[in-house]
């Protein structure tokens, strides 16, 4: 399956899905909560089987698992010990293919990504937009290695390292991933060209230069504008396939608690992504099912061609 994945993305372009959590909230979840969607791995799986169909549905070719905020030490906080957060992360892995085979149609393989987000992330606190922690590199590695091998040992087509604020989480997180036996994409979220830890992308893309068991690198949850130019440069350094799914372009407000500003993703500049090498593209957070479905509507097919 690991050659499979690398072999469709020199094949063409894979449409991914879109935020998980705002097809979930659609259907009615609560995702307050530091664990946020992962919660829903222990207490209604099913609606998470349901939101994953939803971009099937839709067209998307890769679902990403709800694992990007499930960790041992998160679930712990729950009373879930370690043996049962692995059993969870492996029940991510379970409910992305048991959507795409309910929803999916026959001869289109739907490839499965499993979530690996930044240790920010299990923080809930935001920190995962900042980066610097205040660990280095073998305390991170020795957080993410448990997680990534449960989720490799339930069989995904792929990792995910998404949503990376820092370089040296990246650094932390291939190492974790190393011997996994699966290949892995790197995407940074980033801000004004730049890593959200302040890093140059150059420097920051050029950790997963030479590496073979890194199959794709780029940007998610970010500003749909930043991404043309991150691809460019993500191609250039590591001469790989590059991912983009960033965010519909609307701004958090912490303060009130909700989003603002107008979304500014569309299909029509996901042309200009795949020109500068992008092979994977999709939506993260606020882009839905409708908006993954316009990427992977037969005018978009024409323009993206998937294997």
């Amino acid at each position: 399956m690991a050659a499979g994945f690398a072999e469709a993305l020199r094949a063409g372009v894979l449409v991914l899905d879109g935020g998980l959590s705002n097809q979930l909230q659609a259907q009615g979840c609560e995702l307050s909560g530091d664990l946020w969607s992962a919660r829903l791995l222990a207490d209604d799986p099913g609606r998470v089987r349901d939101a994953h169909a939803a971009y099937v549905r839709a067209g998307a070719q890769v679902l990403i698992t709800a694992s990007y905020q499930a960790s041992r030490e998160g679930f712990a906080r729950r009373g879930i010990g370690a043996a049962a957060a692995d059993r969870l992360l492996a029940r991510s892995v379970a409910l992305a293919r048991e959507a795409a085979e309910r929803a999916g149609r026959p001869g289109r393989r739907v490839w499965v990504a499993g979530s690996v987000g930044p240790y920010g992330a299990v923080l809930a606190d935001g920190s995962e937009y900042r980066g610097r922690y205040g660990l280095d590199g073998a305390a991170l590695t020795a957080f993410h290695r448990p997680r990534i091998e449960a989720l490799a040992a339930a069989g995904p087509d792929v990792l995910a390292l998404e949503t990376v604020p820092d370089a040296d989480e990246a650094e932390a997180l291939l190492a974790a991933a190393e011997g996994c036996g699966l290949p892995v994409w790197l995407s940074y979220t980033v801000a004004a060209g730049r890593t959200r830890a302040g890093q140059p992308l150059d420097l920051a893309f050029s950790v997963a230069a030479g590496r073979d068991q890194v199959v794709a690198v780029g940007v998610n949850c970010c500003d749909p504008g930043e991404v043309t130019e991150a691809v460019r440069r993500a191609v250039a350094v590591t001469g790989k396939p590059a991912v983009a799914y960033p965010n519909s372009g609307e701004v958090w407000d912490p303060a009130a608690g909700r989003w603002r500003g107008p979304s500014r993703f569309a299909a029509a500049p996901v042309a200009r992504w795949t020109a500068a090498g992008a092979r994977l593209v999709g939506g993260c957070c606020r882009v839905g099912p409708a908006q993954i479905a316009a990427l992977a509507a037969p005018a978009g097919s024409k323009r993206f061609p998937a294997c």
